[in-house]
């Protein structure tokens, strides 16, 4: 997958981390579940009438950024499992925001 010689910081894993995710200190595979799961959380918290803030969004838009770098990179070689699954995730973040857009969600600053 890469050769930058660093492997996931989750207990267990040995999986490399690749170029794009080196912020994270996460295998692709586990940054997918963490993103997966912010996501949801942020669409959760839209459909109870709840503030964005503006740290979840920060956090939003870096998965994104991150999820289509991932995706650039691996276009030669992509693994398929993996590819559907960042496909997923940016249509998530996608759909948040579109949800966000057409019901005047409001976006909490941190003080």
């Amino acid at each position: 997958m890469n050769g930058n010689g660093r492997q996931c910081h989750r207990p267990g894993c040995s999986s490399a981390i690749p170029p794009a995710l080196v912020c994270t200190q996460l295998c692709l595979n586990h940054f997918l579940d963490e993103a997966s799961v912010r996501a949801e959380q942020a669409f959760a918290n839209c459909q109870r009438g709840e503030p964005l803030r503006s740290e979840d969004l920060e956090w939003l838009l870096s998965d994104t950024l991150a999820t289509v770098q991932q995706l650039e990179a691996d276009a030669d070689e992509p693994d398929a499992d993996q590819r559907d699954r960042m496909l997923e995730l940016v249509l998530s973040l996608a759909n948040l925001h579109e949800y966000a857009a057409h019901h005047s969600v409001a976006i909490k600053r941190l003080a």
